[in-house]
């Protein structure tokens, strides 16, 4: 069965930001079956959650701070409101340039995931590409972060990272088998500031990804895009519905 697919609103920012009920109607119209929310500009979270519901749209997971002090309340109650199953973090490079931040890092996540867990929900961590670069001994901070973690901490990989980091996505996949339930997925040149294009329209190779994963969501997230950021994400689910990599409402 092929995932569900989802578009990371993330990618819509700029339009979201002037009209963002009429955004996610155009969303819907494309055929994405979910969002994963990272933000709600104009509108509050109530209200896009109840948006979300009108046009059938599934919010399997939201980026969120994590949810730890005071941050915690305040994320716990996004993901309550928009029903979520995953919460997504992430953190920054300067957290990844040695072993001992890498440990500290995992530390903070064991707890946040001690905390998510209590309230039902499962904690992913995002990757960029500084957790897939080498560091001073060889080693690469995402082994570190495989070791350290708990097995309850899951990941949300995102593949284009993945391969502007040097790996093949594919073969990072099979390190994470059963450990990673949503993707990212985004195209383009492979390269840390290079604008990105459509799903399809860069150096990814989907069908090896698509071979190799075990993930239920893949879901679209183009950071910045050279052309019409509304073509780019329906050309990317056009891309992926086509080819059977994913499944959109209409499929």
């Amino acid at each position: 069965m092929s995932p569900s697919i989802a578009l990371q609103l993330y990618s819509l920012r700029e339009q979201l930001a002037q009209d963002f009920a009429g955004v996610i109607r155009r969303v819907a119209d494309i055929g994405y079956r979910g969002v994963e929310t990272a933000g709600f500009p104009g509108i509050s979270v109530e209200q896009a959650a109840r948006l979300f519901r009108e046009l059938g749209l599934q919010t399997p997971s939201a980026h969120l701070p994590l949810p730890l002090g005071d941050e915690a309340a305040a994320a716990l109650e996004t993901a309550a409101q928009l029903g979520v199953q995953w919460v997504v973090c992430g953190m920054p490079p300067e957290d990844f340039s040695d072993g001992d931040r890498i440990r500290r890092v995992c530390e903070r996540l064991n707890q946040a995931d001690a905390v998510v867990r209590a309230h039902g929900y499962t904690l992913l961590y995002h990757n960029h590409w500084w957790e897939f670069q080498a560091m001073a001994d060889g080693r690469y901070p995402y082994q570190i972060m495989l070791e350290a973690l708990e097995p309850t901490v899951q990941f949300e990989i995102d593949t284009y990272w993945v391969r502007t980091a040097g790996h093949d996505p594919a073969s990072v996949l099979a390190e994470f088998a059963g450990r990673a339930p949503l993707l990212h997925i985004k195209d383009g040149p492979a390269t840390v500031d290079a604008p990105m294009t459509a799903v399809g329209q860069g150096v990814i190779d989907w069908t090896t990804v698509h071979e190799r994963h075990t993930a239920e969501w893949w879901i679209v997230e183009l950071d910045r895009c050279a052309t019409d950021m509304f073509e780019a994400v329906a050309a990317s689910y056009r891309y992926l519905t086509d080819k059977g990599y994913a499944a959109g409402r209409d499929h």
